[in-house]
Parts: structure tokens; C-alpha cells; sequence
């Protein structure tokens, strides 16, 4: 038990006195995630409004496909990209291997369907009354969208945390695409993989203490936007 009191009070050590590595590494993270999460966002709530609002054939097999793919395995996203954005794939000459931007890509497919599915569930729950309402005070096309996204924003709030929390917690697309360079695509949960398996515990210990107090914050607002939501 000793080495891991001692680990814990490593950890705080690095917290406190800022240590590079490590917050290195938590940046890196969040910026992922960050770029992800607006991907998704700007992909998946149009997209999510569209599966929900509107009826068209084989609209049950598409929301059956989103469905399925909430559960998509990171090392599989990861596959698709590398072979996309290497060197020798397609989009090689974007230059997005062992990069930030190449993990926030990756980052994006994974977590789009979240968005797409919780999007379209909260639109799908809207009051039937809520589009005639709109339509009689003539509202059409694009007003009827936002005016139906924004009766929807807390659960929209809430695809796009959950989202979050997929992004920012997944290791396989990270080290995949992102290579775990030091300084660069190394993130929190490379860094942890790496350092425990080294024997640094006490690094692994602090990005591990951050990485839950992030998922604490990811955790409150959704209780919070579900309260809100009901």
C-alpha cells in the first residue's frame, strides 16, 4: 500500500507545481475533444433534426444503422481512419497522421452518431402541436428547424456533453491516429497507458485524477440539463 500513498502524493506534487508532461498531455486532450465535439455538433444536430422530424422511406433502417453504431469500437474508427489519412491513403496529402486535427477527425465519427441519435430522440419528443403551432403563425423550412431545435436545446445540451465525455475518455483512436508523440498527440489517456506501463505510477495517478475530475464536471451538467430537460 505504501507506493500508492506515495503515488497519490507524487500526483499532487505534479498538479500542483504544473508540471509540463503532464499538463501537456491534459491539454492536448481537451483540444481533441473540443475540435470533436464541434464537429459532431455542426454535423450531428442538423442531421439529427432531419431523422427526427421529418418521414421519408427507409427512415426506420436509418435510425436502426445510427442506432447501432452508438456502440462502434474506437479501435474500428481508428482502422478506417489511419487507412484514409496516412500517407498512402486518399487523404494522405492532408497531412493529418500523428496530429491533433487527425484525432479530433477520428474523434468526430465516433461520437457523431451520439449526437444524431439524442438529437433526433428529442426532436421525435417534442409535442405534435409544437409544428402546427409553428406553421399557423407561419413559420417554414429553416425557422421551423431552429425554433424546433431550441425547444429542444437541453437535450441538444446534452448530446453534445455526452459526446464529449466519449471523446475526451477513449484511448484506442488516440493512439492509433495520434502516434502518443511526446509534446504533441500525446493525451490523458496515452499518457496513462504509457506511464503505468513504465512504472511511473505517480504520472499515470495524476492524469488520472484529472481525467476523473473532468468526468465529475461532464457528470454534474448532465444531471443538472436532465433536471432541466424534465
Amino acid at each position: 500500500m505504501d507506493y500508492i500513498l506515495q503515488g497519490l502524493l507524487k500526483a499532487f506534487e505534479l498538479l500542483i507545481t504544473g508540471n509540463q508532461e503532464t499538463y501537456s498531455a491534459v491539454f492536448a486532450s481537451l483540444k481533441a475533444s473540443t475540435m470533436s465535439m464541434i464537429g459532431s455538433l455542426t454535423l450531428g444536430v442538423p442531421s439529427g433534426f432531419l431523422l427526427g422530424y421529418t418521414d421519408f422511406p427507409g427512415k426506420r433502417q436509418a435510425r436502426a444503422i445510427v442506432d447501432t453504431l452508438l456502440a462502434l469500437p474506437t479501435v474500428v474508427v481508428g482502422l478506417l481512419v489511419y487507412a484514409f489519412i496516412s500517407y498512402r491513403g486518399p487523404l494522405g496529402d492532408l497531412g493529418l497522421l500523428f496530429t491533433i486535427p487527425g484525432i479530433a477527425l477520428a474523434q468526430t465519427i465516433l461520437v457523431l452518431p451520439i449526437v444524431i441519435s439524442l438529437t433526433a430522440t428529442a426532436v421525435e419528443s417534442l409535442d405534435k402541436r409544437f409544428k402546427s403551432t409553428l406553421m399557423a403563425l407561419g413559420a417554414h423550412g429553416k425557422q421551423i428547424a431552429v425554433a424546433s431545435i431550441l425547444e429542444a436545446r437541453h437535450a441538444v445540451l446534452i448530446a453534445a456533453v455526452t459526446a464529449y465525455g466519449r471523446a475526451i475518455s477513449e484511448v484506442g483512436i488516440s493512439m492509433m491516429i495520434g502516434g502518443n508523440i511526446k509534446w504533441h498527440t500525446r493525451t490523458i489517456t496515452t499518457a496513462m497507458a504509457l506511464e503505468t506501463g513504465k512504472g511511473e505510477f505517480s504520472t499515470g495517478i495524476a492524469l488520472g485524477i484529472v481525467l476523473l475530475t473532468i468526468a465529475f464536471v461532464i457528470n454534474s451538467m448532465l444531471t443538472r440539463l436532465r433536471k432541466r430537460s424534465l
